[in-house]
């Protein structure tokens, strides 16, 4: 994060760099990075496993679980701490609320296998968030950016979205990785065998996600680097309601999975797939939608600049968490599934 600042703001040909490699209005540098990122992580879901996992009881109560966190708390509470917040600032407002409406898939298996989640559930988690996503984000971008600020008296022509430009970068920065996943997965099985797939493609392909990470962060950071430092007082404000987003929605499932009787592991997973966002896909949206240089693009920039070290905290938090708390045996009925 620090190198991309450091090169967007001394380099300062590099934003008109990115904006000159674009398909239509989506960055192509960072539609790479997301892409060479989010394919070893949609290539460990083992798709093939979704029919008798989804017969379990316990794989459905989690589902329930996530969907209702994922998809009707977390936007809910973005929306109100972004407008709380942000009532003078619209396009910073506006960018804040697409973090919300983008429901982490990639990142949260980093976090949940440093914390010691459940990796079968967390797959599974992804690959629905993934789908839910991709048909979602679209309607509810229309529905928190240009409808909802009607119903309370405000109603503003620069913010509002049109469903295509949306539509079409979630089916490139999702839709692509995601069938290219389950399409290497299906036929990677079939033509060498599970025990290749597993033990010899995924070991070495599994490097990339963090280098595309990496390079992910230094694009983004590089894109805005000068805007964050010129703009260095609405930052530090933007930064206000994500950071109390990320701990009001991780603390309230972990304490609300605890109280259910739910062990650690799903626990932790459950709360690190509600508690962080798909930031990239959120900057790229911001990036198709309103410009590489606006208020939009620099809010949802500032969402790792805040969710990576806070997120990084939590998982030691969560660590902390599961030796002091006492927590019930697994299930033998998640045993069965895991």
């Amino acid at each position: 994060m620090v190198v991309g600042v450091l090169i967007g703001y001394f380099v300062p040909s590099v934003q008109p760099a990115f904006a000159t490699v674009q398909f239509g209005s989506v960055s192509v540098p960072i539609a790479v990075g997301l892409l060479v990122m989010m394919y070893p992580v949609l290539c460990k879901v083992q798709y093939e496993k979704l029919p008798s996992l989804l017969s379990h009881r316990s794989m459905w109560q989690q589902i329930l679980i996530s969907v209702v966190l994922n998809w009707i708390v977390g936007p809910i509470i973005m929306t109100a701490l972004a407008w709380a917040t942000l009532p003078d600032l619209p396009g910073f407002r506006t960018g804040v609320i697409l973090v919300g409406l983008a429901r982490c898939i990639a990142m949260v298996m980093i976090w949940n296998d440093l914390a010691g989640g459940d990796p079968n559930y967390c797959a599974i988690l992804v690959a629905i968030n993934a789908i839910l996503q991709i048909a979602l984000f679209s309607p509810y971008a229309i529905l928190f950016i240009n409808v909802v600020p009607g119903w309370f008296g405000s109603v503003d022509d620069s913010m509002h979205l049109t469903m295509w430009p949306v539509a079409r970068a979630v089916l490139i920065y999702l839709g692509i990785p995601l069938l290219a996943g389950m399409l290497t997965r299906l036929v990677g099985c079939m033509i060498k065998g599970k025990r290749w797939y597993e033990q010899s493609f995924l070991p070495h392909i599994g490097p990339l996600a963090l280098l595309g990470l990496i390079y992910t962060i230094v694009v983004m950071f590089a894109n805005q680097g000068h805007s964050i430092i010129a703009n260095i007082g609405s930052v530090c404000r933007v930064a206000v309601p994500l950071l109390i987003y990320f701990i009001i929605m991780f603390f309230a499932t972990f304490f609300s999975c605890k109280a259910l009787g739910i062990d650690y592991p799903l626990t932790v997973t459950q709360s690190f797939t509600a508690g962080s966002n798909n930031f990239e896909l959120a900057i790229s949206i911001a990036i198709a939608t309103y410009g590489i240089t606006s208020e939009q693009a620099l809010a949802a920039t500032i969402g790792p600049l805040i969710e990576v070290p806070v997120l990084l905290v939590l998982v030691y938090v969560a660590m902390y968490l599961q030796k002091k708390l006492a927590w019930k045996e697994l299930k033998e009925e998640a045993s069965v599934v895991c």
